[in-house]
């Protein structure tokens, strides 16, 4: 069994706790019109490697695994690879190799994958389902189902809300008057302000136009958040 992989590389603290070895898996099942890394929607971009390939490698990495660090899985959608990367992540915790995986939350077994990662990152990219099957080609109805199933089940989870003007920036209690509904003394939510990073990566038109948000903005996200008992953080 292979794994395709488009890119890989160490970051400290934004992919996970500590210094990371960072794989961006290939192929993605969102096309969401701010996309960094639209490179990697196409399943078949980047280089094939087995699994003892990968393994091998986090194995060697182990020095570089400083503050508390270890392997980050992303995208693309790394969970589309679900066989391969339910291998890898159960053997590198089975070298103690700490795991993270970043994830929009589509999968209907991410919580099968999840018993073998660390640390789980997932977006929530919007509380309405028709705006986010608008701007991405997919709904939240699965997001959701996975958001409230860690919240019963108490597990830790990291909850990145891209703040998009013009798509999901106008409605901070939308957001909080959901996720308050349920048992979030497990989760943390980072708020993460339009970038436009990616954009030249992009072979077809670019269609966001002024995403940016205002400081305002995201203060008054941090404060209904707040004002709701939603725990934020920044990575």
């Amino acid at each position: 069994m292979s794994v395709r992989i488009f890119g890989k590389g160490f970051n400290y603290s934004q992919d996970g706790p500590g210094n990371r070895l960072v794989y961006h898996l290939s192929g993605c099942n969102m096309r969401c019109r701010w996309c960094s890394n639209p490179e990697g929607m196409d399943g078949t971009a980047g280089k094939t490697y087995t699994i003892d390939e990968v393994v091998d490698e986090c194995r060697r990495s182990r020095p570089m695994f400083f503050g508390g660090g270890g392997v980050t899985f992303t995208g693309g959608e790394a969970t589309l690879q679900f066989d391969a990367l339910q291998q890898v992540l159960h053997r590198l915790q089975a070298e103690h190799i700490h795991t993270a995986l970043e994830t929009n939350g589509t999968s209907p077994e991410l919580a099968l994958i999840a018993e073998n990662v660390d640390y789980l990152f997932m977006d929530f990219k919007h509380h309405s389902s028709e705006l986010l099957q608008m701007y991405t080609g997919l709904g939240n109805e699965t997001v959701k189902h996975n958001f409230e199933y860690f919240c019963r089940t108490g597990r830790q989870i990291h909850i990145r809300i891209p703040l998009i003007n013009g798509f999901n920036a106008d409605n901070p209690e939308a957001f909080a008057t959901y996720f308050s509904q349920h048992n979030t003394g497990n989760v943390v939510f980072e708020l993460l302000p339009y970038h436009e990073y990616g954009k030249d990566k992009w072979k077809t038109p670019y269609q966001i136009v002024n995403g940016h948000v205002t400081s305002e903005t995201v203060e008054h996200f941090r404060s209904v958040f707040t004002a709701y008992g939603l725990k934020l953080t920044t990575t």
